[in-house]
């Protein structure tokens, strides 16, 4: 296959993998927020068949192959989405995420009868908006290419003093906020969920890294057993993130839950990636400006689509408020201009 080479800044990047990386964090946003509709649509069938619901400890829905279909859908995108680890950076494959929930949104309106408000669609169109300005201005490559890099920068002072913080705040929050706070500001789970969520993404990136390497024939990573290391903590932090998560998806509503975790885990998978894999050490001060101007807009988005979606609210709607309140202005400035013939003219109407 021919390689193409893109350069920026005077920086030489392999073209192939950045495309390849930006299909795969595509397609698995697609992938998941397809997975939620139709496990979504499963149990909604076994809950009109009688079943007893999942919720009320039922299992029903194993049996269920639509709910195989969904859990297979969602395996695929998981996979897409580690696998986009590998060829695109972090800081770009993360705040990706966001089109899931875009995804979502549409097709619960298509198949789960759940309108799609004017705010919605709005949030979906600043959704698409903000995830091409980012794509636009994103890293398009770090300095780490191989494993064996990977393996020297994992020991470099900045990234370990960056882990140490992680796991002192995050043994802090546990002893001294939680007890304390955690039913009560959101945050305080959300924020060590995000944090331990930004190492499993590093670690993860780094997994992929290494299976790419092994799989082209340079080298074999699988009986190296820093690779097997950073695969066994990947997971151990994503069982630790799915259960804060979990606890605090159980106590708050999931229409803030969404939008406030997902400002706080791209952030720092952001920091975290910066920090390792060097990805903004070249980049230019517009593409900065436009990165954050494109995960603003995709934040913005992100809140719209979530925490305005019980409303029903349509353009039809906006027309009618606006010309009441025309009205009652009018009205107010006919009573103000001559108080005594506005007064007759509303005693004649209840007439």
């Amino acid at each position: 296959m021919k390689t193409s080479h893109l350069t920026i800044n005077g920086q030489t990047y392999n073209n192939n993998h950045f495309t390849i990386g930006l299909c795969l964090a595509i397609s698995s946003s697609v992938f998941i927020g397809s997975s939620f509709i139709i496990k979504k649509v499963a149990l909604k069938k076994l809950q009109a068949s009688g079943n007893v619901r999942a919720s009320a400890g039922g299992f029903a829905y194993l049996k269920q192959w639509l709910w195989w279909l969904g859990l297979i859908t969602m395996g695929i995108g998981e996979a897409a989405n580690l696998l986009a680890y590998a060829f695109a950076p972090a800081a770009l494959v993360t705040p990706l995420g966001a089109l899931s929930v875009l995804v979502a949104a549409v097709l619960s309106s298509k198949f789960l009868n759940e309108k799609l408000n004017f705010i919605g669609k709005i949030g979906c169109f600043l959704c698409i908006i903000g995830s091409i300005i980012f794509v636009i201005h994103s890293p398009k490559s770090e300095e780490i290419t191989g494993f064996s890099e990977l393996v020297d920068k994992l020991f470099d002072y900045l990234f370990l003093t960056y882990v140490g913080t992680i796991f002192l705040m995050c043994l802090i929050i546990k002893l001294v906020f939680i007890p304390k706070f955690g039913n009560t500001n959101i945050a305080v789970y959300l924020l060590l969920c995000s944090s331990i969520g930004s190492l499993t993404v590093v670690f993860c990136k780094g997994v992929a890294l290494g299976v790419r390497e092994s799989f082209s024939g340079n080298v074999n990573n699988f009986s190296n057993y820093i690779f097997w290391l950073l695969f066994v903590t990947a997971v151990i932090c994503i069982m630790v993130q799915m259960n804060y998560l979990n606890k605090s998806l159980d106590i708050f509503n999931t229409s803030i839950v969404t939008p406030v975790y997902y400002v706080m885990f791209t952030i720092l998978v952001i920091i975290a990636s910066g920090i390792l894999f060097k990805e903004w050490d070249h980049m230019s001060t517009p593409d900065i400006i436009g990165c954050i101007c494109g995960f603003l807009i995709v934040i913005t988005a992100v809140f719209m689509l979530n925490a305005f979606k019980d409303f029903q609210i349509s353009l039809k709607d906006l027309n009618l408020n606006a010309r009441q309140r025309r009205s009652a202005l009018n009205a107010h400035s006919a009573e103000a201009r001559d108080p005594e013939n506005y007064a007759l003219s509303s005693h004649i109407r209840q007439l």
